[in-house]
């Protein structure tokens, strides 16, 4: 009987803990879609980069084979697809010629950035990573629900920046594969 009572308090216990981690937190300032999505858009950062924070050179520039890319070429991947999403959703357009001069390396990736991204530490790609999503969250918290459902083009906003936090999520998997492997 004091098993069962014990069993039944730790999982009553660990179901509120686990629950508690589980609450989707509006960040103040943020209209409440919005603002669910930026509190999973920094959920799915926060754990990609403790997938990597902790790597050296050779693990920031590792290649699992000829054709795979780098964890530091995809941090530096995942910030290029979030800076296009910010003009294509808050300019209506794509990037223009510097911008592309900037961020197309990083974002079609292959053998021209596994020529480049190589010899800076994970610090490098995971800061340019936190600058981009600076910029995002200061251009979110302009807007409301209203312009989130606003469409843009073939898709709306909303979209436009859940497709953001579904391409984070692949490659969380990607780099936790990869980390792995080191």
């Amino acid at each position: 009987m004091k098993a069962t009572s014990l069993l039944l308090v730790l999982l009553i216990s660990c179901t509120s803990i686990c629950a508690q981690r589980s609450v989707i937190e509006i960040p103040k300032g943020y209209s409440d879609d919005i603002g669910q999505m930026v509190s999973m858009l920094d959920n799915l950062k926060a754990r990609v980069e403790r997938n990597v924070a902790n790597l050296d050179q050779e693990g920031t520039d590792f290649l699992l084979d000829d054709n795979a890319n780098s964890p530091g070429a995809i941090i530096y991947h995942l910030a290029a697809t979030e800076a296009y999403y910010q003009v294509y959703t808050f300019e209506n357009r794509g990037f223009n010629a510097e911008e592309r001069k900037k961020w197309d390396t990083a974002l079609n990736l292959g053998n021209k950035a596994r020529q480049e991204y190589k010899g800076k530490p994970i610090s490098y790609y995971l800061e340019i990573y936190d600058d981009v999503r600076a910029k995002t969250k200061e251009l979110l918290k302009t807007k409301d629900d209203k312009w989130f459902k606003k469409k843009n083009g073939t898709m709306n906003n909303h979209w436009a920046w859940f497709h953001v936090m579904e391409h984070q999520a692949n490659h969380m998997g990607q780099l936790a594969l990869i980390v792995k492997r080191i």
